[in-house]
């Protein structure tokens, strides 16, 4: 492997740091209809904020924070809610596009 060549992890995380980059990746987890996938997203969304300072921030357990951010997460609203706003990012509801009448 060349070392001229980034880890994409690294880059991943340092894009996060963005909100509306972060927001980008958050909506197109979503658009996968997977709630592990979105989990996962913004396990990622929020690592590149740091875990530590981030759960303190949002007033949340740092080792539940990792748990409701796993595959099998299950996070409360109001977990839910707190990380996000201290991420300076918010939920919104859409129409679907296909609806039936």
């Amino acid at each position: 492997m060349s070392k001229a060549t980034r880890p994409y992890r690294s880059e991943l995380l340092k894009a996060l740091q963005d909100p509306a980059e972060a927001a980008e990746y958050l909506n197109a987890a979503l658009v996968e209809d997977s709630n592990e996938l979105f989990l996962l997203a913004l396990r990622n969304v929020a690592e590149a904020h740091g875990m530590k300072k981030l759960a303190e921030e949002a007033r949340l357990n740092r080792e539940s924070m990792y748990r409701m951010l796993s595959e099998q997460g299950n996070p409360r609203f109001a977990s839910l809610t707190a990380l996000l706003k201290e991420l300076g990012l918010k939920l919104s509801v859409q129409v679907k596009d296909s609806v039936v009448v």
